[in-house]
């Protein structure tokens, strides 16, 4: 089995690659995995691994990312809200023109494969609805909202041709993301479990009941790889999966990581509120998912799993 992994060096991609080299996929091993992401330095050494490093928006890039016809793709590469917001065109080129020109690429190769593309709640817009699953009308209020809406849209129309068979996934706050998250507004969230398991401590630009929604990087990975071995035939024409979730509070998982970290974390803990911040990312509404459940899609299950799971290898 073939299967390429683009945004392959990034936070999740890194677990995804682990796992499909580990596990397979759908009961099938790996004859080659290509990685595709500007840097790819952080990947384990296997033989089945073929790097492919460079931007997805630079000429050849997917040419070469496609050289040989893949069974299956996971689309993660992109460029994040806040980086996006700052250079719109240059976002745009990776989120969306890459996404087609991949997708163009695939259909002249004629070999079918199963898509997953990791979409966004950003789709949804600011506010928030006071229900958001896959049918809630979208207005994103960011340009990476934008461009995922576009691709989700383009993707089943792509779907519909018979030029891949695709699954959407609407990602929420995934944690937890190693490092500063540089680009990415709701950075905070992930440095909350890295600084409170070092008993450092954070500030949070949101209140303390400010809700989210929250999934670990593990429980992520488990969804998408469910994503690439679904059939088809259960999803509908939009082919968008809304992932399940846990909506918690800011306070909640606070206490949830002191459970597992120590009691003395909690007060390492200070909430200086941003309007844009809280908004954006703590003012999240319950969210529907009883569709992605059926479909054997599944979230962490309670907050202080989501903790110990976040932070995993």
């Amino acid at each position: 089995m073939h299967v390429l992994v683009t945004g392959a060096a990034g936070f999740i991609g890194r677990v995804l690659v682990r796992r499909l080299l580990a596990q397979g996929l759908g009961g099938r091993a790996l004859a080659t995995l290509v990685a595709s992401d500007l840097r790819l330095d952080a990947l384990p050494a296997d033989p089945r691994l073929l790097p492919v490093a460079g931007s997805i928006a630079e000429p050849g890039v997917l040419e070469r990312v496609l050289a040989q016809p893949p069974d299956a793709v996971f689309h993660l590469a992109s460029v994040p809200g806040g980086a996006a917001e700052q250079d719109p065109l240059g976002a745009r080129r990776v989120n969306l023109d890459a996404t087609l020109q991949m997708v163009e690429l695939l259909r002249h190769q004629g070999g079918r494969p199963r898509f997953v593309f990791a979409s966004t709640v950003a789709v949804y817009g600011d506010p928030v609805p006071a229900w958001a699953d896959e049918h809630t009308p979208t207005h994103p209020a960011l340009s990476y909202g934008a461009h995922k809406r576009a691709a989700e849209i383009l993707l089943a129309d792509a779907a519909r041709r018979g030029w891949a068979e695709v699954c959407a996934l609407r990602l929420p706050g995934v944690v937890a993301r190693p490092g500063d998250g540089a680009g990415l507004m709701s950075a905070f969230m992930s440095r909350l479990f890295w600084q409170l398991r070092a008993g450092e401590p954070v500030v949070l630009p949101v209140q303390a009941e400010g809700t989210a929604w929250w999934i670990s990087v593990q429980a992520c990975v488990d969804n998408l790889l469910h994503a690439a071995t679904l059939d088809p035939a259960v999803l509908d024409a939009g082919r968008v999966v809304q992932m399940p979730a846990l909506q918690l509070s800011m306070r909640s998982v606070v206490e949830a990581l002191a459970r597992v970290h120590g009691a003395d974390r909690a007060a390492l803990v200070r909430y200086e509120p941003q309007e844009r911040v809280q908004r954006l990312f703590a003012s999240y509404p319950p969210l529907g998912t009883h569709n992605a459940l059926a479909l054997g899609f599944r979230h962490d299950g309670t907050a202080d799993e989501l903790v110990r799971r976040a932070t995993e290898g």
